[in-house]
């Protein structure tokens, strides 16, 4: 497993009461000294103790000695600093931008020269869904566009194995490298590795309570986001889904719904799969038919618009800032 020094100081930082990811974005640049870092900490955390250059190497090591145990599950760890750290896309606020990641895989398909759509939707489509987001999926994989997706059933799932045929897909986990989540798909990520694809989650440890967890597919939801030049929704229920159809007793809302919630305040360019003909009374299409209705920067996806969106995305230039907002003027 492949890691610098650099990563190794970012990631034990976290660690601190009051250091999180707007602290290390405002404060570090990385390849700090570990004697800045900690004066750093000291200066403006919330340790009820000050901390030692002693403390912190010991800390440190006991996270080398974590994360030494992934042994083939994880290629390596990079964190800000290093010069192979992909560049979020879009306007991302500190808070929210990563400061490390845990990769298997090409993590080169996140640098910025790179094209990627984020394909994502509810666990469990129905079959008229999957053939249609298939087709869309393989539209996108023709003109050389990688897919992203968080490895989830349904279809996420349906994005990454459609993109297998031919293309690359990154998956974006909630969980360490050494513990798949879903475990159902655990084969499925292995393929996406063997054809030269990508895994990576922010994550080295297991999760401490259901609270945990969902902040962690929250977090999931986001990278989907700020690591894709536009997003798809195929299909997802809404919020008030289960009462509205009176599926009283089920968790009907998915994580596509935070997904493209931070697309939106990052200005990512957000389309929807959506056919009035067919799709009015599907519960399925509930979030696609509130955000159409919500928000005008929603795009329609037909083949002429699904092909303006990948022209556009292909046409960006090297700021992956400056051009986000303005895709679909």
């Amino acid at each position: 497993m492949k890691y610098t020094d650099n990563a190794i100081n970012i990631i034990t930082a976290k660690t601190y009461k009051g250091i999180g990811r707007a602290w290390i974005n405002k404060m570090l640049k990385g390849n700090e000294s570990v004697e800045t870092i900690v004066s750093l900490i000291n200066k403006n955390s919330k340790q009820d103790e000050l901390i030692t250059i002693d403390d912190f190497e010991f800390d440190k090591n006991q996270i080398i000695n974590q994360i030494d145990k992934f042994q083939d599950s994880c290629d390596g760890l990079v964190a800000i600093g290093d010069k192979n750290f992909p560049q979020y896309r879009g306007n991302v606020k500190e808070s929210e931008r990563p400061i490390y990641l845990f990769y298997k895989g090409d993590l080169s398909l996140l640098d910025n020269e790179n094209y990627c759509i984020t394909v994502i939707g509810l666990l469990n489509p129905d079959e008229k869904i999957e053939i249609r987001e298939q087709k869309i999926v393989a539209e996108i994989v023709k003109r050389n566009v990688i897919v992203v997706s968080g490895l989830a059933f349904g279809c996420d799932s349906i994005a990454h194995k459609q993109a297998l045929q031919g293309g690359k897909t990154i998956a974006v986990l909630p969980s360490p490298l050494n513990n798949i989540m879903p475990a159902k798909n655990k084969g499925l990520a292995f393929e996406i590795v063997e054809e030269g694809g990508l895994l990576i989650t922010e994550y080295y440890d297991e999760h401490k309570s259901a609270m945990d967890l969902s902040s962690r597919y929250k977090d999931r939801d986001r990278l989907q986001a700020l690591y894709c030049d536009a997003i798809i929704l195929a299909a997802s229920y809404a919020q008030d889904s289960a009462e509205r159809w009176k599926m009283f007793g089920q968790k009907l809302d998915s994580g596509a719904r935070l997904a493209m919630s931070f697309a939106k305040d990052y200005n990512i360019p957000r389309a929807v799969m959506y056919d009035q003909s067919l799709d009015s009374e599907n519960p399925m299409f509930d979030l696609n038919r509130q955000l159409i209705a919500e928000q005008r920067d929603i795009t329609i996806l037909t083949q002429k618009t699904l092909d303006d969106l990948i022209n556009k995305v292909k046409s960006k230039n090297n700021n992956p800032k400056a051009i986000q907002a303005n895709l679909f003027d």
